[in-house]
């Protein structure tokens, strides 16, 4: 069987790459700008119908969640357009679309973790391309799996654990908010997830939304501790409100992930967040 890959140089496109070297019954099709563009609806078609697609994985996405209030055309392009692109020949060809959302669909004014079934209400453009993705896929009516994620971390590309290593290790003293809590998401783990599935064939019985972080709750101080504690850095570490680093988006107080669904239905058990974010860290180190 055929898997194309897209956003392959990403965070969750790495990890899914050094996972597909342990398939020994699929080929897969690692791509990103430079191999397919996504937002345009006949390379897509071309490249599914030359290489005969079967599971199309979308990593790809426009992340960056304070520039995305100014440039709304091309956030919407990639996490809205280019999304709906992929499920119309997803449909054309039967192939499953497994796309990744965020938790950024929803508003994080409650205290209880959020399940599927919960209402949305993004608070910024970056939400509500994402949010509006996710209606695209099932207004095409492809097969299709949504994960929504959050606080997604690895060894590769940009992320917060290897910005906090960084910090850390330069100054002395450092403030982090402790007013938005949440799960940290190891990239590795979610590929896990994703190629799991992909072995057993999980995607004909099991079709919809579903929500995947690590186990466990903490706020992004708590984190940026735990971070320094691993690494063994040396920093005064401060708590902070988050108006004290002021934004152009209202980030989500709470998005504490509600896993049932995605345990039941997958088998698949997930790792508590700080042994995860200890794994990360070690692969930095041994780098």
């Amino acid at each position: 069987m055929n898997i194309l890959i897209t956003g392959a140089n990403g965070q969750l496109g790495n990890e899914m790459r050094l996972l597909s070297r342990e398939s020994h019954k699929d080929s897969y099709f690692f791509t990103d700008v430079a191999e397919l563009n996504i937002t345009n609806l006949l390379d897509i078609r071309a490249f599914v119908k030359l290489n005969n697609i079967h599971v199309i994985v979308n990593c790809a996405a426009y992340t960056n969640v304070d520039k995305a209030e100014d440039d709304v055309e091309m956030c919407d392009l990639i996490n809205n357009k280019a999304v709906e692109y992929l499920a119309i020949v997803a449909k054309e060809h039967d192939c499953v679309l497994v796309h990744v959302s965020t938790d950024y669909v929803f508003s994080g004014k409650g205290n209880l973790p959020c399940t599927e079934e919960q209402v949305t209400s993004p608070l910024g453009v970056y939400g509500k391309t994402k949010l509006e993705g996710e209606d695209a896929i099932r207004s095409v009516g492809c097969k299709y799996l949504i994960f929504r994620t959050a606080w997604l971390y690895s060894e590769f590309g940009n992320n917060f654990v290897k910005t906090m290593i960084r910090l850390t290790t330069e100054k002395d003293s450092l403030k982090v908010v402790f007013d938005q809590v949440g799960s940290p998401t190891y990239a590795g783990d979610l590929a896990k997830l994703i190629f799991s599935l992909i072995e057993k064939r999980q995607y004909e019985q099991h079709q919809g939304i579903y929500h995947f972080s690590n186990e466990g709750v903490c706020s992004w101080y708590d984190l940026a501790k735990e971070i320094s504690f691993i690494a063994g850095t040396d920093c005064d570490i401060q708590p902070c409100h988050s108006d004290e680093f002021p934004s152009k988006v209202t980030r989500p107080a709470f998005s504490v992930l509600d896993k049932t669904k995605v345990k039941r239905d997958f088998q698949f058990e997930v790792p508590y967040w700080k042994v995860s974010l200890t794994k990360c860290i070690n692969k930095l180190k041994n780098n």
